[in-house]
């Protein structure tokens, strides 16, 4: 019979004290591996180790990797967490540890084989974890919270957080634990730019509260930190006054050289003068888009004959779109206005600028629309080999030739791909999250966000990636990936750059046990590593 671990021999020896004393909670007798606190916790009973549990556990929103817990905590305060992580450090072989939200990673990272998930969702179970501060212009909202939660939330006091992800449906320590990236960011960072606190669960079990004031090193190592410090249970935003409704403009390009100096132009605006509040921008190959359920929300049968003609003609087989929104309240004079000033100093092809006039909410929330026809037609629920990188902006022109024009020329992906500047000084270097290690102001996101829909896909997909990748390598672009996926150190090394060091520091810090988000891959304990 094999050895049980120290985290079997855990699950076992609480199920069979529960049951012999039939839900009274009290300490084990002397020699018992659980502290003492654990029971006073009660942590016990919201262990769960069942088959629906686990299964429900052992993936996540990209389907392509699979690794099944020994359990899952599902914890009713971060005071569970931090039970469950004592616990796990005081074994002679402490187990790994996950906090899941949505589980929307693409490659396994919210995983923790043979080791404990903790559903962060149980965290709001009840009550909803928001408080908003109006005269302080913040919101304190639980690490398990949605976004969307969020929104509707603090838009009850006519406010709302500055930066946002472009889907919703993801949770604050989620995005936190990333960077949080999307339109706004060339103007406002990304959200983990607009974040006053945070309290945290260590790898050690401590809770801690910290700010930039207030344990510094740990609130910028967090922020960005892909879960290797800790578990983000609270977060304090920063809020503005919130607009009513959106001008959603999308403006078609035939010449990536146009497209990209209009999209640099207008994150160069400060937000005093006359601009955009949200500026992102789409490459679409080969009609794909145009053909897709995708497009349904925003462009008529007319303009998706339209755009089909420009493609052809373009030559290249590619458009490009610039995404951009003006908020405003109620005065569409005003608006009209600000808007025709701004397109006049724009290239886009004559004729080619479509606009909905849409409420806030609809515009912040729009992935939920085509979420919803996506799912109608089954594929969403697929395996999404996503890849995201930031490329500097000396080298944009390059990527898409090798790349967009290159490697993907004449494909015909099922997907978006995303391509849009942002401003490299709204990023805070103290924090864990890299940017491509450069002079130049300016820098792109590229997210090449397909999805596989038919057999052979995923792999042909993945091979498409590793060529992205080894493009960039061979013609030294200095790129970094975004929710990023190393499979060896040395990937993390080149990854984290400058940054290694101290990140290997505090890790040491603040998880000297490398327990913490295993699915990463970045840190091994020599427990994981025995299992392997």
């Amino acid at each position: 019979m094999a050895a049980k671990t120290p985290l079997v021999a855990f699950l076992i020896g609480m199920t069979s004290f529960l049951f012999v004393v039939a839900g009274q909670i009290s300490p084990l007798p002397s020699g018992g591996q659980l502290p003492g606190d654990l029971f006073a916790l009660n942590i016990a009973s919201k262990i769960r180790t069942d088959r629906n549990a686990t299964t429900m556990a052992s993936s996540d929103f990209g389907r392509i990797m699979e690794a099944a817990p020994e359990a899952v905590l599902h914890p009713a305060t971060p005071a569970d967490i931090a039970a469950l992580i004592r616990f796990s450090t005081s074994s002679p072989a402490p187990f790994p540890v996950a906090p899941r939200g949505q589980g929307h990673s693409a490659r396994g990272q919210s995983l923790a084989p043979g080791g404990v998930v903790v559903d962060m969702r149980a965290l709001g179970h009840g009550h909803r974890r928001i408080n908003v501060s109006v005269g302080a212009g913040y919101v304190d909202a639980g690490g398990e919270q949605l976004w969307i939660d969020i929104l509707h939330a603090t838009l009850q006091h006519g406010l709302a957080p500055r930066a946002w992800t472009d889907y919703l449906r993801l949770t604050v320590g989620g995005t936190l634990s990333n960077a949080g990236i999307g339109g706004q960011a060339f103007r406002h960072g990304p959200q983990i730019t607009n974040v006053q606190e945070l309290d945290v669960v260590t790898g050690t079990g401590q809770l801690v509260t910290c700010s930039r004031d207030k344990s510094p090193d740990l609130f910028f190592a967090v922020l960005g930190g892909l879960g290797q410090f800790g578990v983000i249970t609270r977060a304090r935003i920063v809020l503005e006054p919130a607009a009513k409704r959106a001008r959603w403009v999308r403006l078609a390009y035939t010449d990536v050289t146009t497209f990209t100096r209009d999209q640099e132009l207008l994150i160069s605006k400060k937000a005093s003068e006359a601009g955009f509040d949200y500026v992102e921008g789409q490459v679409q190959l080969n009609r794909t888009l145009l053909e897709g359920p995708e497009s349904t929300p925003f462009f008529s049968s007319a303009d998706i004959s339209r755009l089909a003609g420009l493609v052809s003609r373009s030559g290249s087989g590619a458009i490009y779109f610039i995404e951009a929104a003006m908020y405003y309240d109620e005065a569409t004079t005003s608006v009209d206005k600000k808007l025709e000033a701004v397109l006049e100093q724009l290239s886009f092809m004559p004729g080619f600028v479509f606009m909905k006039d849409v409420t806030y909410v609809q515009f912040l929330d729009r992935v939920r629309m085509e979420e919803e026809v996506l799912q109608s037609v089954g594929v969403w629920d697929v395996p999404h080999p996503w890849l995201n990188l930031f490329v500097p902006r000396s080298r944009i022109i390059d990527f898409d030739t090798g790349v967009l024009k290159g490697i993907l020329g004449g494909t015909n992906p099922v997907g978006v791909i995303l391509m849009y500047p942002m401003n490299t000084n709204k990023w805070d270097g103290r924090m864990t999250a890299v940017v491509p290690q450069t002079d130049e102001e300016v820098f792109y996101t590229v997210g090449l966000l397909r999805s596989a829909v038919a057999v052979g896909d995923v792999e042909r997909l993945e091979r498409e990636n590793e060529a992205v990748l080894a493009f960039c390598t061979k013609e030294a672009i200095q790129c970094k990936q975004y929710l990023p996926h190393y499979t060896k150190q040395d990937g993390w090394r080149r990854h984290f750059g400058a940054k290694w060091d101290r990140t290997v520091e505090l890790k040491a810090k603040y998880d000297p046990h490398k327990i913490m988000a295993p699915g990463q891959t970045i840190f091994r304990s020599p427990t994981m590593s025995a299992a392997q």
